[in-house]
Formats: C-alpha cells, sequence, structure tokens
C-alpha cells in the first residue's frame, strides 16, 4: 500500500499548505509565559456532511487565545486532532467512514500552550464519500477489457482499488488499473485484456484509511476485430444527403485512401436539416467503436464540414422509407473537441496531429447487433450540417 500511502500523503500536504493560511493564521506568534487559562468556546451548532462535520462556536474577546483545536477518534480507534485559529469561528472535522455517533473534544489553547478544559460535542456525520461511491461502483465488460464506473458527488478524494489473484493465488492490488480521483463522475475504461475470465475484487478508500467492502465480479472482455471494409457498400435511403458533384463519394469513406477526391463530402445544397449518409458493412456484429479521420481543408481541420456534433445509428433491416424509425437503434452521440480550444479557423500542432490521427469513438455496448450504419450530422464546425468523413473504420465482433 506504499503507493497509496505516498499518494493521499502528497494530497494531506497540499490541503494543509492550502488552508494554513485561513485555518491557522497567527498560531506561529511566539509564547508567553502567561498562565491564565483561555476561555472555553460556547454556544456550539453542528452541521453534519458526508464523513465529516463543521463545528461553529462563539468566541469571547480574550487577548490570550491563540487557537481552538478539536480532538476526537473515527471508528477504527485513530485519534485525529485538527486546529483553528482565534480569528475564526468554525472548525472541520473529517475522516468518519461511518454514520454513527462521535463524540469531539474542543479545547481553547492560549498563547503560552495553555489548554483550557474541553467542550464535548457530538457529531453523527452523514454516510461517507468512500461508501457513496462504492455503492455506485459498476463494472461492465467490454471489449478488450471493461469498464469502471462509479459517482463521487462529493468530489472526494478516493481511490478505488482493484485486486487480482497473484501466481500464490492470493489478491493482492494491482497498481496500473486503480483508479486515483476526485471526479464526480468516474470513468476507467481498460483495455489489451484477452477473453479469458477474470476474478477481481474492488474496493474504495480514503486518505485516512478508511476503506469499504470487496466487490468481486467475473469479468470476461468480449471480442474484438476490425470489419472488412472489402464487404461495405454504399446504401443510399430516401433522405440521405447527396454527395458534391465535384469528385467526392460516399465510398472513398472506406478506400483507405486520405485526401481529395477520396472523401465522402456531403453537399449543403441537400438542405439546412441534418445531413445523413448510410451503408452497409456486409456482416451483421455487435459494434465496439468507429474510427473517423476528418478531411482536412489545408492545415485546418476543426473546419467547414468536419462534423462537430454528429450521432452514429445502427440497424439490421432498415425501413426503405429513409425515416429514421424504430428499426434504428442510436448507437451513440458524440461531440469532436478541438484540442487547442483555440478560435474557429485556428488549428495549432497539437489539434493537426490529433485530428490526423483520427477519433475512435464507442458505441453503446448494451445495443444489438447490426449490419447497416447511418451517420446524422447535427452541427459542423461552420455551424452548417453537412459533414466530410476521409476515412472510417469498424471494429467489433462478427462471428
Amino acid at each position: 500500500m506504499k503507493i497509496l500511502e505516498k499518494l493521499f500523503a502528497l494530497i494531506s500536504i497540499s490541503v494543509l499548505t492550502l488552508t494554513s493560511c485561513t485555518k491557522e493564521e497567527g498560531l506561529n506568534e511566539p509564547l508567553t509565559n502567561d498562565p491564565t487559562v483561555p476561555a472555553k468556546v460556547t454556544d456550539v451548532t453542528v452541521k453534519n456532511g458526508n464523513g465529516n462535520a463543521t463545528i461553529t462556536y462563539a468566541l469571547r474577546k480574550d487577548p490570550v487565545l491563540l487557537y481552538v483545536k478539536a480532538v476526537y477518534k473515527t471508528a477504527n480507534g485513530t485519534e485525529f486532532e485538527t486546529k483553528s485559529s482565534s480569528y475564526n469561528n468554525t472548525i472541520f472535522v473529517e475522516g468518519f467512514a461511518d454514520t454513527l455517533e462521535h463524540e469531539v473534544k474542543l479545547y481553547s489553547v492560549s498563547r503560552s500552550n495553555v489548554i483550557s478544559e474541553p467542550v464535548t460535542v457530538k457529531v453523527k456525520p452523514l454516510i461517507s464519500p468512500i461508501w457513496l461511491a462504492y455503492n455506485s461502483l459498476s463494472i461492465q465488460n467490454a471489449f478488450g477489457g471493461y469498464n469502471l464506473s462509479a459517482v463521487n458527488t462529493t468530489k472526494a478524494n478516493i481511490a478505488i482499488i482493484v485486486i487480482k489473484k497473484n501466481v500464490f493465488n492470493e489478491y493482492e492490488a494491482d497498481r496500473d488499473k486503480s483508479v486515483y480521483s476526485n471526479a464526480d463522475t468516474i470513468l476507467s475504461k481498460v483495455r489489451g485484456l484477452d477473453t479469458t475470465l477474470y476474478r477481481l475484487g474492488f474496493y474504495v478508500q480514503d486518505r485516512w484509511g478508511n476503506k469499504t467492502d470487496t466487490l468481486y465480479s467475473n469479468v470476461r472482455p468480449l471480442y474484438e476485430t476490425q470489419l472488412s471494409k472489402s464487404k461495405f457498400t454504399a446504401y443510399v435511403l430516401p433522405g440521405d444527403a447527396a454527395q458534391v458533384t465535384n469528385g467526392a463519394a460516399l465510398q472513398y469513406m472506406w478506400d483507405d485512401r486520405l485526401g481529395w477526391p477520396w472523401t465522402s463530402f456531403t453537399s449543403q445544397s441537400s438542405g439546412t436539416e441534418p445531413h445523413m449518409v448510410t451503408f452497409s458493412l456486409g456482416v451483421t456484429a455487435k459494434l465496439s467503436r468507429i474510427w473517423i479521420r476528418p478531411y482536412p481543408e489545408g492545415n485546418l481541420w476543426y473546419y467547414l464540414s468536419t462534423m462537430k456534433r454528429f450521432e452514429i445509428y445502427g440497424a439490421t433491416n432498415p425501413s426503405l422509407s429513409g425515416a429514421l424509425d424504430n428499426t434504428w437503434t442510436l448507437l451513440g452521440s458524440y461531440t469532436v473537441k478541438k484540442p487547442s480550444g483555440l478560435p474557429y479557423g485556428n488549428d495549432n500542432g497539437t489539434d493537426q496531429t490529433t485530428a490526423a490521427a483520427g477519433f475512435n469513438w464507442e458505441l453503446n455496448l448494451s445495443a444489438p447487433k447490426v449490419r447497416y450504419l447511418r451517420i446524422r450530422c447535427l452541427e459542423n464546425f461552420a455551424g452548417g450540417t453537412n459533414q466530410s468523413i476521409n476515412e472510417i473504420s469498424v471494429f467489433g465482433d462478427n462471428r
């Protein structure tokens, strides 16, 4: 657990550094030899939070008072101490992993380090962030691995530890697959695994050493291969957008050639409604992801007809009317984001390299097998709806 301990130690140091100016302002003043006992806090109120509590109190004007400290124990018996300067009237206690009632003793401390008798208060924390995350933990088989997701509503610093069996058939932490985060939504996509069965465990831990129960899951990654483009064919339906008339063609989207005119490029003359193109995969398959390389206008990739917001639909037996009806299943909605965030018409080197490598878009794992794909452009980077795709590759299980 040394790596985890070092990580949380660094987090703790950062928090202490950030809060030292507010919580312990003036605590480094020179000590005196005054034996006067500082006045105790009064009018104490408690606001319970998730795994913590904020204690508010009143302070008499007392020239000898330097700070107030809170001393308390968590359920595992570990004693903690936190301090708040005499300029504040609140103190924050944290590190609780249960919702039981806990005693907190508040001491007034003078500039001569004389300590008052304690004022004892009761706190009853709400459910801890580690348990909130644990209760929302989800493990889903994915192509070539699995997806781990959890909700961390309080944005606490937590670790989701993944454990697996070693050569001695004992569970141990897998540091590479464990997740350390303070995001409100946690998503970890593990790939590169064989399609064998894995018995894995997952638990959530915080920087105070509190940990949840372990959730065990049988993970069996799904098989994935690239579908053969030689079987792809155009499948133009009523309502599909026409290609521009100066060389582009729908089938150029999967011909493994780059640049002009080897691209699919719909004409804006097809109207302002979202432009759609449809093609057949030639096989029925459960799809995992689609790789799309946009068509560049010179050195500009996030430009003109490059899709900014779009949808991908799949079908096994689509309606010949061309209607986007219940014969089609939405496989995913996507937004292309320029890495640099530069204004329209300005791409830097990172933008160009990222787009030239193409974008991988994961599809809905719960969707059924499909034989036909439809790409619907809601908005391009110029603000219109026509679309261009230089090259596309489709991945999944066609067995």
